[in-house]
């Protein structure tokens, strides 16, 4: 059974970046069947695809923030990186990684979620 958990600063300020790991447990971080996404909730509101990286290291994203954000893997240590730059106070959430399981269309697996404020 695949296990995510998410890491990172809990505080960060605007205009700086925002970087997230992904840590993938119970399960190869190369495997076709899935592909790693990221994904967020900002307070009171709906979740927020961000993008996902393919078993092949394709990665896909939101053309909302697609200027702005990175998806990554490390595959020796099992971890996937999001990276988004310059964030807002409005990009408080609440963020996480996900399998997206390619046979069915639906995410699987969720971590547990980072929660991240914005301010100064």
């Amino acid at each position: 059974q695949v296990q995510l958990q998410e890491s990172g600063p809990g505080l960060v300020k605007p205009s700086q970046m925002l970087s997230l790991t992904c840590t993938v447990s119970g399960g190869s971080i190369t495997t076709s069947r899935y592909r790693w996404s990221w994904i967020r909730q900002p307070p009171g509101k709906g979740l927020e695809w961000m993008g996902s990286i393919g078993s092949d290291g394709s990665t896909y994203y939101s053309p909302s923030i697609k200027s702005r954000t990175s998806i990554s893997r490390d595959t020796s240590k099992k971890e996937l990186t999001m990276q988004l730059s310059s964030v807002t106070p409005e990009e408080k959430a609440v963020y996480y990684c996900a399998s997206w399981v390619r046979t069915t269309s639906e995410f699987g697996t969720w971590g547990q979620g980072s929660q991240v404020s914005v301010s100064s």
